[in-house]
């Protein structure tokens, strides 16, 4: 008899953790199925750094132009335009970032353009959009 009147309070008290555990998003893997666009998740922002050459230095037409490019998707997710037109880059994979490369429309001459870049982060609220100014004269 005392056995019987231990074991139906155990029995409730594994039952209603099995019941809590399994009701919590934060247990195990989640709710989101380990979906890596959680707009909750950490924002790790893409980070572009090091142009060259450098803001508002003068260039010829068709010079080379770099960047590099931290925590962000990998080099399909790195776009740059020039004047809404997008050009056309080399990507190297460096371990810690990636080092963009390419080059100026050979037509642009004689004034200043922007190099708008674009880096799709994990997480699309950590997403960056920044650029720089070159002087393009002949």
């Amino acid at each position: 008899m005392t056995n019987r009147t231990y074991l139906i309070p155990l029995c409730s008290l594994l039952l209603t953790g099995h019941a809590i555990a399994q009701s919590n998003p934060h247990a195990g893997h989640g709710s989101n199925g380990g979906s890596s666009g959680n707009q909750d998740a950490p924002c790790i922002k893409a980070k572009i750094s090091n142009f060259l050459p450098g803001h508002l230095q003068s260039v010829s037409p068709g010079s080379e132009f770099s960047f590099m490019v931290s925590g962000n998707n990998g080099p399909g997710h790195i776009h740059v335009t020039i004047r809404d037109q997008p050009i056309q880059l080399t990507v190297e994979n460096k371990d810690t970032f990636y080092l963009a490369k390419g080059r100026l429309p050979n037509e642009i001459k004689n004034e200043t353009v922007r190099i708008s870049v674009s880096a799709k982060a994990k997480v699309s609220k950590c997403d960056a959009d920044t650029g720089w100014l070159l002087k393009v004269s002949e």
